[in-house]
């Protein structure tokens, strides 16, 4: 039997401080994220405070010198948030959300005050059932089926589970709440209270002329739903007895139609993102600036500091521990920004071409050259990357956008995948609408240029682009 033994080994390792651990857990962060945590050691820390002359780099001076991070690698992997800046809007009155209107001194109306009031859904039908000709009862029942609506507009409750919701005296009967439903779906906007997507769609078909046309529409929609969604022109057209030509004007017209009726009214949720870096062109150069709205205007407060120094002692522990994180965040926080612009800058100047002539310019670019000029590790680089934002003259992209592997030409060279992507989007727009191109014939354009890429890989090009197949694109005239 083996007994234990006690033995002594030398190992070595890395560890990190606590501060490269703020650090790192810092730099992973969205610029929502990363203000959402400034905001909260702000409000937890008695050292932090809001700088209010807080001002961000011009765009003359130079990079921040960036103090090497820790490598993601030796890092135990965190989930990397996924989070876009938000703007929710109030559903009364104008974004902002306050009552005070502003009047000028001559007595003229504000601006402020022109802008139209967001009405919601349930508020916009009520209104019109309000001065309909009805009865108590009726406009009651009206009112049941409208405050059971969903945001889409849908009705996703049986009238058998309405009849118990309803507040009258006797109960409703089946035949009272399909009048009711009728009455609603009656109201504007077209669509409404339907209780599937075909019902949606037949509630607004009745808008279209002429009577063939109509008649047709609804005949796809009732009973071919499905090959309407596939785009299959040809199938449908066997089915319902028209030419090629008739069910694609049909079909076009029905694509026009809203399957969301209810998303019309009521507070807008679309998402923003606000972008970290802000490249311009100066004086001939492309340069790139910290975007002063995503960085926090923090700094020490010096006085609570002072204080702490001259009376502590080891009664204030905690204070002490506070005092030492907040020097931390206001360290790391210059520094999780300076190894942003300067991951921004050098993207710039291997990628100036892309910002003047567009997708198809974009370079080959590792994370490995950026790495090496910047004396950083490249897991460091990648995570910067992720879910950080710049904004150029042809749109905001996110900073891995600009990252693309090297695809070999016939010539010898480099193409970037991002490149060929745009040459095969400027492929599909010009094609001819009644002969589109297939992903095959797309590679063998590409071969004609050059550019050796697989069918399966143009496939996968044309997917990322959000761009239908070759049958969905036909179109028949």
């Amino acid at each position: 039997m083996n007994s234990p033994v006690i033995r002594l080994e030398h190992r070595q390792h890395q560890t990190l401080t606590p501060r490269l651990q703020q650090a790192v857990r810092l730099l992973q962060l969205s610029s929502l994220d990363f203000a959402q945590e400034i905001q909260q050691a702000v409000g937890s820390n008695p050292f932090l405070e809001e700088d209010p002359d807080a001002h961000v780099a011009a765009e003359g001076e130079g990079p921040a010198p960036v103090e090497p991070v820790p490598s993601w690698a030796e890092v135990a992997p965190s989930a990397a948030p996924v989070s876009e800046a938000t703007w929710d809007r109030e559903s009364w009155g104008p974004a902002g959300g306050g009552s005070t209107r502003n009047h000028s001194g001559d007595g003229e109306l504000d601006l402020v005050e022109m802008v139209a009031a967001e009405v919601p859904l349930r508020h916009h039908l009520h209104g019109q059932i309000n001065v309909l000709p009805l009865s108590e009862r009726d406009r009651a029942l009206a009112a049941t089926i409208i405050e059971a609506l969903d945001d889409d507009g849908y009705l996703r409750l049986t009238l058998e589970e309405l009849r118990g919701l309803a507040e009258c005296s006797p109960a409703p009967d089946e035949t009272e709440m399909n009048v009711a439903l009728k009455l609603v779906q009656s109201l504007e906007p077209a669509g409404i209270a339907a209780r599937d997507v075909r019902e949606c769609l037949l509630l607004q078909l009745k808008e279209i002329e002429p009577a063939q046309d109509r008649d047709l529409a609804c005949r796809i929609v009732s009973n071919h739903l499905e090959k309407l969604a596939m785009r299959d022109i040809n199938g449908l057209a066997k089915l319902v007895g028209a030419t090629p030509a008739q069910v694609e004007a049909v079909c076009e017209r029905i694509r026009h139609l809203d399957p969301r009726p209810g998303w019309r009214f009521g507070p807008s949720n679309t998402q923003f993102v606000t972008p970290d870096v802000i490249v311009r062109k100066v004086r001939g150069v492309w340069t790139a600036t910290l975007n002063p709205d995503v960085v926090p205007k923090v700094r020490l407060n010096q006085v609570y500091a002072e204080l702490f120094q001259r009376h502590r002692d080891s009664k204030h522990s905690e204070l002490a521990a506070h005092l030492q994180e907040a020097r931390w965040t206001v360290r790391n926080v210059e520094q999780r920004f300076a190894t942003i612009l300067n991951v921004a800058q050098a993207i710039v100047k291997r990628q100036r071409h892309f910002l003047e002539y567009g997708a198809l310019a974009m370079k080959p670019l590792g994370l490995r050259e950026i790495a090496e000029e910047l004396g950083l590790h490249e897991s460091t680089v990648s995570r910067v990357t992720n879910n950080k934002y710049m904004a150029t003259p042809l749109g905001v992209f996110e900073l891995k956008y600009f990252f693309s592997r090297a695809l070999p030409t016939v010539s010898g060279g480099a193409c970037s995948a991002t490149a060929i992507r745009g040459l095969i989007k400027d492929m599909i727009e010009a094609e001819d609408p009644s002969n589109p191109l297939s992903d095959a014939q797309i590679a063998r354009q590409l071969a004609r240029q050059g550019l050796a890429v697989a069918r399966r890989t143009v496939t996968k090009y044309r997917q990322m682009l959000k761009l239908p197949s070759v049958e969905k694109r036909r179109r028949h005239s």
